[in-house]
């Protein structure tokens, strides 16, 4: 893919984003996942343009090999080695070698043939990897919000130090990274995040401590992992999103808000001090920001779906039921006291959602067992990776306790 300028529509002079003789070399973190996917369906469809470098996965085997048999990547890395042990070479395409546990998937990072990453690792289990990249210096298309749940000031200087550039992968913090676009920082008035609302925005309310796995796990506008659907049931989602978007644009808690949109079609929006709202619209479909993060800053392309202005719809928006859904009001909690509240709220979250899953803990425990380790915690104002991982680690361990008595 050459690396002269291209032109835009108008004839402008666009610079290609880097890239070798097979256009982008993309590391897919996660990539047996439902982001790691679509991240795939990207590449497929880009003619070229893009590559798979690298395709890592935990313990999805099978479906890994299957994705190496496809796009050949140099590197496949399996961070888990018990679900490594037995691949041989035979098992690779000619070309793709292995690389087994999360030390080499982090010395993977900097391997400079990379042009970009796409952090995809569900949880904290992503910060690793992507802190790696951001070590390298790399272009992360971020998915992964933990990551700066968990540790947004420190990745954030780290990422400054190191001249790595974080392109959000969230629909949401994508479609407010393209609104930003439209004026200068100081002009911004407040970030509008946008939630369908889940599958219980309307069930009566005193009902919800009788949701099951099943109705939880079943989304009405997007198809993702487990885990995801049941954070955007109980809408700790966005709770999670408001820390991330509190770091990843440098604005205050007091400047981000929710408003739920069923539809899903508007995917944030951003007010400015002039009374202007810039928002950014298209059908539910991760492939559109996955595209333009891993394009950035060209515009080509892409196999996401349009919308159709030759069909009727409607675009509704209300506020959050907060008493309904009251992880918002943690999100908003962690965001604006930042320390390790983040990394706690996350963590807390992880394990509420595994232990309802599990049968251990009602939908409604899910908020409250998070309330009360954001409550309980030895908060932090100014905390270390170690420290970040010390009361992730006190976070599980709390959650575990209760949803066993």
């Amino acid at each position: 893919m050459p690396s002269t300028p291209r032109e835009s529509a108008n004839g402008t002079a666009l610079p290609w984003p880097g890239g070798g003789d097979n256009g982008l070399r993309v590391a897919v973190l996660g990539s047996t996942g439902s982001i790691g996917r679509s991240t795939l369906d990207v590449i497929a469809a880009a003619e070229g343009r893009l590559s798979a470098h690298v395709l890592a996965a935990h313990t999805n085997v099978s479906h890994l090999l299957d994705q190496a048999a496809r796009f050949r990547p140099r590197w496949v890395a399996i961070t888990d080695p018990t679900a490594a042990a037995g691949i041989g070479a035979a098992a690779l395409p000619s070309g793709t070698s292995l690389a087994v546990g999360p030390d080499a998937l982090d010395d993977l990072m900097a391997d400079p043939a990379i042009d970009r990453v796409v952090s995809a690792i569900v949880g904290a289990a992503g910060l690793r990897s992507t802190w790696a990249a951001v070590e390298a210096g790399k272009t992360i298309a971020l998915a992964n919000k933990e990551t700066l749940v968990m540790a947004g000031p420190l990745v954030i200087r780290r990422a400054g130090e190191t001249g790595a550039r974080i392109i959000p992968v969230d629909s949401e913090h994508s479609a407010i990274h393209q609104a930003l676009a439209c004026g200068r920082p100081g002009e911004v008035r407040r970030i509008v995040l946008t939630a369908s609302g889940g599958p219980f925005r309307t069930r009566p309310r005193e009902s919800l401590a009788d949701v099951t796995p099943a109705e939880a796990l079943r989304h009405p506008t997007w198809s993702m992992g487990p885990k995801i659907t049941i954070d955007s049931a109980t809408m700790m989602n966005k709770a999670l999103e408001l820390v991330e978007a509190r770091w990843l644009f440098g604005l205050p808690a007091s400047k981000l808000a929710v408003v739920v949109h069923p539809q899903s079609i508007v995917h944030s929006l951003v007010e400015f001090v002039d009374g202007a709202i810039i928002a950014q619209l298209s059908p539910p479909d991760m492939r559109l920001p996955i595209h333009y993060a891993l394009f950035h800053p060209v515009r080509v392309a892409g196999p996401a779906r349009r919308l159709d202005f030759n069909a009727a719809m409607s675009l509704d928006f209300e506020p959050p039921d907060l008493a309904r859904f009251p992880a918002v009001r943690l999100g908003q909690e962690a965001a604006a006291r930042g320390g390790t509240a983040g990394a706690v709220l996350n963590a807390a979250n992880e394990e509420a959602v595994r232990g309802f899953l599990d049968g251990a803990l009602r939908f409604t425990d899910i908020a409250e067992v998070c309330r009360r380790a954001l409550a309980e915690h030895p908060f932090q104002e100014h905390p270390t990776l170690d420290d970040i991982r010390r009361l992730d680690a006190w976070a599980r361990q709390e959650v575990g306790k209760w949803a066993c008595v």
